[in-house]
């Protein structure tokens, strides 16, 4: 008997795809629901198919709202709509990925270390907005997602740590067939973002399995994403997981917060600069104020308006005088600075004898050793216990300094607060680098996975060297580079929160203390230095005890995003320009 041959069903017309140029049958069109939008918090999304006229979806994008970044995308002529409005609107330089689902193969790994849920209340979408600020994204507006947990055409997804329940990662899915009753059976993915500090690996495969795995479920077809064409480390991310790229393309208006994709790229040398130089130049250019950049390698430049003319490294300028840059360079100089201007500052002395360094270890019991002249972290040593860590330590800050010091060491959360024309800006947590074990990977391997992570996510700024200090310190735990640390176990690398040395930063300018801003304030006025970031030591953000540990001239505007440290660094230099 003949087998019966499988049924075939009827491709639907793939107008939105690859054949985007054709003039969609009356069959498509006439299941849509009619110039679809969907606000997303950050946005709205046009989609460009359900429109009836080009003239409405330009006029649509034009009356975007202030601080939002809507998207149209679909877009059967995306010339003609530019042509309707050239002044106003631009194409967006990111490419479109497809998952076909009948090509998907999940994942036999299971997560380690977090889970995945919906969103439940607005507490969730505080927390993504923290992580989009991190990642300099477009916050959510609240008042616009406050019934979203409940929407069926919009899927929040959030990804929780297990040991902590802190937020670490978000994505948002949206239904096509639900948003505009796509006869294709469409999805898209949408702001999937991950906390650069986070110690858990796999986050945002994770996220993204899960919602395809979601819309699997619902019957979708496929699921489309749009990210930047520059993001190597995503795209990357997608090609694996089995996503294709499709000729579907995104209009956006012009405004402040895309102005970076539609205005003159930087010159060559200036993207040679690095992310503290860099963010300073974008802001200068922003403005009318010219750039010339002397040494990229060296993040020397020159900013130029109304016939003055600014010399700068990153943050330092010429305004900084010699003398307050000796101040912040000389560790010793800078505590006893501020110590005569009545500032509180730990014990220190600067290292002469043996003897002297065992009375003093002596009487503090734990010390930290540091040059007297270096930055970034290099060359200091913490909480050491004994004469004999001191001398070891001593010779390791000998190879950046031949002065060193020792100092006592005090317990508390390490504050980084910037200072700009005597007046505070931005307040930083700094939290000591960390690892979260999975049971299968040895402490080096999670480490280095960590590093690869941060330099991604810091512009190769942000690092964990796997180096003597950080051997010492994970032999002070215990633990050697070799060893597997066990699933979900969280183990601290480094002693101290440099960002350079693998630090990460927790922005919290608007919970720390009077007392402490007022502390800072008066630390820049004794120093003399316009522009400064300072090293607190707290028992907590809103407390007035602390201890002033170091001064940094040339403090890095980058690591504090999102508060205007850029915008009143360029204030300070060229106070006519402000808006």
């Amino acid at each position: 008997m003949r087998k019966p041959s499988p049924r075939k069903h009827k491709q639907p017309d793939l107008y939105t795809s690859s054949q985007s140029w054709k003039k969609p049958r009356a069959s498509y069109t006439s299941k849509l629901l009619k110039n679809a939008v969907i606000d997303c918090g950050w946005g709205q999304l046009l989609f460009g198919q359900t429109f009836e006229s080009q003239q409405q979806l330009a006029e649509s994008l034009c009356k975007e709202s202030k601080g939002r970044r809507n998207i149209a995308l679909y877009l059967r002529d995306p010339h003609v709509i530019l042509n309707l409005a050239p002044l106003e609107l631009f194409l967006d330089p990111s490419h479109s990925f497809r998952m076909r689902f009948e090509n998907y193969r999940p994942s036999k790994n299971r997560p380690k270390g977090f889970s995945i849920r919906r969103v439940k209340n607005a507490a969730d979408f505080k927390a993504i907005n923290k992580i989009y600020k991190k990642r300099q994204m477009v916050p959510i507006n609240l008042q616009a997602v406050k019934e979203d947990f409940r929407s069926r055409v919009k899927t929040w997804l959030v990804v929780q740590e297990n040991h902590s329940k802190k937020i670490i990662g978000s994505v948002l899915g949206v239904d096509h067939v639900r948003a505009f009753k796509d006869p294709e059976g469409g999805s898209s993915l949408w702001s999937l973002a991950v906390d650069p500090d986070t110690h858990c690996l796999g986050i945002g495969e994770a996220l993204v399995r899960y919602l395809i795995e979601h819309y699997q479920a619902r019957g979708r077809s496929y699921m489309d994403l749009s990210v930047m064409h520059n993001n190597s480390q995503a795209i990357a991310l997608y090609e694996k997981l089995g996503f294709e790229r499709v000729p579907v393309f995104c209009v956006k208006h012009k405004n402040a917060i895309n102005e970076p994709l539609f205005t003159a790229p930087m010159e060559e040398e200036e993207k040679k600069l690095n992310a503290y130089a860099k963010i300073i130049v974008q802001e200068a250019r922003r403005r009318g104020v010219v750039v010339k950049v002397s040494s990229a390698e060296r993040s020397l430049f020159q900013l130029s308006f109304g016939g003055r003319h600014i010399h700068c490294q990153e943050s330092l300028t010429e305004m900084t005088s010699a003398i307050s840059y000796l101040y912040c360079a000389d560790k010793s100089l800078t505590n006893r600075i501020l110590q005569e201007h009545g500032l509180q500052v730990p014990d220190q002395i600067e290292v002469q004898t043996d003897q002297q360094v065992r009375d003093f270890v002596k009487k503090f019991s734990r010390v930290v050793v540091k040059p007297v002249d270096s930055e970034q972290g290099r060359g200091v040593s913490v909480d050491l216990r004994s004469f004999t860590q001191v001398k070891e330590a001593i010779q390791k800050a000998r190879k950046f300094s031949q002065r060193v010091l020792v100092e006592e060491f005090r317990e508390g959360q390490d504050l980084r607060v910037v200072v700009i024309d005597y007046k505070t800006v931005a307040a930083s947590l700094r939290v000591p680098p960390r690892i979260l074990g999975t049971g299968s990977h040895s402490i080096r391997q999670l480490i280095e996975k960590r590093n690869r992570r941060t330099i991604a996510a810091t512009g190769g700024e942000s690092k964990v060297p796997l180096d003597e200090e950080t051997e010492r310190c994970l032999r002070q735990a215990g633990w050697s580079y070799t060893d597997i640390l066990p699933e979900a176990e969280e183990l601290e690398v480094r002693k101290t929160a440099n960002l350079h040395t693998g630090g990460s930063m927790i922005d919290v300018t608007d919970q720390i203390s009077k007392d402490l801003k007022l502390a800072a304030e008066k630390a820049a006025k004794a120093l003399f230095v316009p522009v400064v970031g300072l090293d607190f030591l707290i028992e907590s953000v809103d407390s007035s005890d602390y201890v002033i540990v170091e001064a940094n001239e040339r403090p890095g505007l980058a690591n504090h995003e999102p508060q205007p440290t850029a915008e009143r660094f360029i204030d300070l230099l060229f106070p006519q320009t402000k808006v």
